[in-house]
């Protein structure tokens, strides 16, 4: 990426930040893409902010995105969204707003210069599947409005390829990606925090399997989706192929941060949608990317843990300066 225009929608947010990080340390000029150009509210760019140029648009509003054209990129990375499963049921009209409309607003307004358009698919949209690992060949089964939304957005980038000489575009899944800077509405950061305080932790007996992929990782993936030379079709999953059930999940945790806390593993129900196992298949990454995972879930977690120790040490000692 030395020296190419790159555009990133949700630049500030856990996934995208990393990404914008990586790709000023790489020698690209970067741009995001933010409705409120204002750092404080984007601490994860702090380190980076004067690197980069800040695009004040809403997805939503389709004028507003010429902004992004002018910039002149030679590639696009379109992470921006509303990624709230759970949230996505009450708030319907800005998912479908942000996630569908919005993608196919940018998609629309981009230059034909631009070499690829990486659009940030999601490892929800496989839905409840009848067998693991979750393979590309397999068809969809969205089950809230955030997934479906989110497939949309896949749906509609190869509806304008197949239709129109539009930009080329790269469709990549991520399966749950974790590390530095995720939200605590995410369950790693969620357990982290309360094995940090102390508090107690209650779960469901976590039978459920997931995969966990360190955010390096689902970075590397994208930037190789981004150079690759060759046009190929379809999604492509980033994920490493893991299988881990939650109870272990909670374990692990709980010893890596040496926690005090009270750990009730199968205090809750299960969810009645429960996906039961959930991993993925990741050789077509590897034949057409040339990816693999370099950090393993469980080294990828021993970071995590170490750099959210330090950050609620300095939060904490912020708030006694304060």
């Amino acid at each position: 990426m030395k020296n190419k225009r790159v555009v990133v929608t949700g630049g500030s947010g856990f996934i995208g930040s990393h990404l914008v990080t990586r790709l000023v340390q790489e020698g690209a000029t970067v741009a995001v893409t933010t409705r409120y150009g204002n750092e404080i509210k984007n601490e994860r760019l702090k380190g980076c902010w004067n690197d980069i140029t800040v695009l004040e648009a809403d997805l939503r509003n389709r004028g507003a995105l010429t902004i992004v054209g002018e910039f002149k990129p030679d590639y696009v990375f379109h992470l921006a969204a509303y990624n709230h499963v759970g949230g996505s049921f009450h708030q319907v009209e800005e998912c479908f707003d942000v996630n569908a409309k919005g993608t196919a607003n940018l998609y629309d307004m981009l230059p034909k210069t631009v070499k690829k358009f990486v659009y940030m698919s999601t490892s929800e949209v496989y839905g409840k599947q009848d067998s693991v690992p979750f393979v590309e060949t397999m068809t969809p089964q969205p089950i809230s409005p955030y997934s479906i939304t989110k497939y949309a957005g896949e749906m509609y980038c190869r509806m304008s390829q197949g239709i129109t000489n539009s930009v080329p575009i790269a469709i990549v899944r991520a399966f749950n990606t974790f590390g530095p800077y995720q939200s605590s509405k995410a369950i790693i950061p969620e357990l982290i925090g309360k094995c940090i305080r102390g508090e107690a932790v209650q779960t469901t007996k976590g039978e459920q399997t997931r995969e966990f992929n360190f955010v390096t990782n689902i970075v590397d993936g994208l930037i190789r989706a981004a150079a690759n030379p060759k046009p190929f079709e379809g999604p492509v999953n980033l994920a490493s192929g893991v299988e881990v059930k939650i109870c272990d999940l909670v374990r692990l945790v709980a010893k890596l941060t040496r926690s005090t806390s009270k750990i009730e593993i199968g205090a809750l129900e299960y969810r009645p949608t429960e996906i039961w196992r959930m991993y993925a298949d990741n050789r077509r990454a590897k034949e057409i990317l040339g990816w693999t995972p370099d950090v393993s879930w469980e080294e990828g977690l021993r970071q995590t843990v170490e750099w959210y120790q330090q950050y609620l040490k300095s939060e904490a000692a912020s708030a006694i300066a304060a």
